[in-house]
């Protein structure tokens, strides 16, 4: 019997060790359909696997919160779901730790830009111009067709900021995917911009949430409109609402470890273990946002794969968000949007 008992706390001590060795994260995500596709792929694989629990909770993007936990040095969350402007701020105020790329294998097998000094992208979703081939005798298949009112009569749906409608005039005007930040990084380019969006501004119908756009297009208050491609993916099934790829703008969205996280380690595994190519197929056949590592394109069925921003025809004429630009000139360039937007 004392051998029997022996034994039995010899299992228990081996077993609390295994435990205390796969240390539970709390992560942080935006919620929705985004963190229902991470539990998929990320969160119920890596417990099953053994690797400890996940605490998953989610909040609105607020910077300050993390900052108050790094600045009170009580910071109870392990990792943190950030865009890249956030990411990049962050890092620059100290705010995230820093990772070693090495953890993440050859940065070739990414999407460029996904890997960064505190952060990886996970996910790559576009801001892309939608339309209701109901309403419309021909497909529009560029900017330049989105300010063109006489062949494609109808109210047009844009963003109410100055991030992304800025760069979608410029190219509307004739400036190359490629060129748009060099152009609209001179007051020259700005000013064209701005006298862009004069031709349209009659005919703009502005939105400021996702869901917007698709409840515009499927009414018909609008015949186009720039849209979050996922927010067009997701009633694809029940609309005739189409993507238009060339000239969309896309952006990551990274996990981050806030500066002091405990089991920071422990972390640092999860996000490598989130960017392989298997997790990042389900996650990719769980909502429509393309994988940041490109290896899972081909793990991903052609029916997905035409919904996907990372796909190599759709991203071919896409434009990365230039992070740094928009951390320089977003404030004065949004106010110089709304003072134009309120004439």
């Amino acid at each position: 019997m004392l051998k029997h008992l022996k034994l039995t706390a010899l299992t228990l001590g081996l077993f609390a060790a295994s435990q205390a060795m796969a240390a539970d994260l709390t992560v942080i995500s935006f919620g929705g359909a985004n963190k229902a596709a991470q539990v998929k792929a990320f969160y119920e694989p890596w417990e099953k696997a053994g690797n400890g629990k996940i605490v998953a909770g989610e909040y609105n993007g607020e910077m300050a919160k993390v900052k108050a936990m790094v600045d009170t040095k009580s910071v109870s969350w392990n990792l943190v779901e950030v865009e890249s402007p956030e990411l990049a701020r962050g890092c620059d105020e100290g705010m995230f730790e820093e990772l070693d790329p090495a953890l993440f294998g050859d940065q070739a097998d990414y999407v460029p830009g996904a890997i960064q000094p505190c952060g990886v992208g996970f996910f790559v979703w576009s801001t892309v111009m939608a339309y209701n081939a109901d309403k419309l005798k021909t497909a529009p298949t560029s900017w330049a067709d989105f300010w063109d009112t006489k062949q494609f009569p109808g109210k047009r749906g844009l963003r109410k900021g100055a991030k992304y409608t800025l760069e979608f005039a410029l190219m509307a005007d004739g400036v190359a995917p490629k060129d748009v930040y060099k152009v609209l990084g001179t007051k020259e380019g700005q000013d064209r911009a701005f006298k862009k969006l004069d031709e349209l501004k009659p005919s703009i119908q502005w939105w400021e949430a996702g869901a917007q756009p698709p409840q515009y297009l499927a009414s018909g208050d609008v015949v186009m409109s720039s849209a979050y491609n996922g927010r067009i993916a997701a009633v694809q099934k029940e609309s005739n609402l189409k993507v238009v790829w060339n000239g969309g703008i896309y952006d990551f969205d990274a996990w981050a470890i806030p500066k002091g996280a405990k089991n920071a380690e422990e972390a640092k595994k999860f996000i490598a273990y989130s960017v392989k190519p298997e997790q990042q197929k389900i996650y990719s056949e769980n909502i429509a946002y393309g994988p940041a590592n490109s290896k899972a394109v081909a793990l991903l069925s052609d029916e997905i794969k035409k919904d996907m921003p990372t796909t190599p025809e759709n991203i071919a004429n896409q434009v990365q968000i230039d992070v740094a630009f928009w951390a320089d000139n977003s404030e004065q360039l949004e106010q110089r949007f709304n003072a134009w937007a309120a004439k």
